[in-house]
């Protein structure tokens, strides 16, 4: 039973963390294009998290992110604050992305009206 918890855990955090590495390449190209362009506004922001959302897609992150939750949520033990703590923090991270997912959407389909 300990060894399908620490399998969980460690499979939760591995989803939970991963996305941010696509996610910190997107604000990147972000930054990169606001600087070299000055470009401001919801269009450069929206652009960015674009090349974030193909480098890693959007279907991948929402599943990782739910499935990271619930391994995370199942893997705690008691006596084990660090464990307890890394997995507060991996589930608050989870949600900090699916938080993202939902913005990018609905900055999306705000754009998408407003060209119309």
């Amino acid at each position: 039973m300990d060894d399908l918890k620490n399998k969980r855990f460690f499979w939760g955090v591995l989803l939970a963390w991963s996305p941010w590495v696509p996610c910190l390449i997107g604000l990147g190209f972000v930054l990169r294009g606001v600087l070299s362009e000055k470009a401001t506004g919801l269009a450069a922001v929206a652009v960015g998290f674009t090349e974030m959302f193909v480098l890693w897609g959007i279907a991948s992150v929402l599943i990782a992110q739910v499935v990271a939750i619930v391994f995370l949520s199942r893997a705690f033990l008691p006596g084990h604050r660090i464990r307890s703590l890394v997995s507060v923090a991996s589930i608050s991270v989870s949600c900090l992305m699916l938080l993202l997912v939902v913005l990018f959407l609905w900055m999306t389909w705000s754009q998408a009206h407003r060209a119309q």
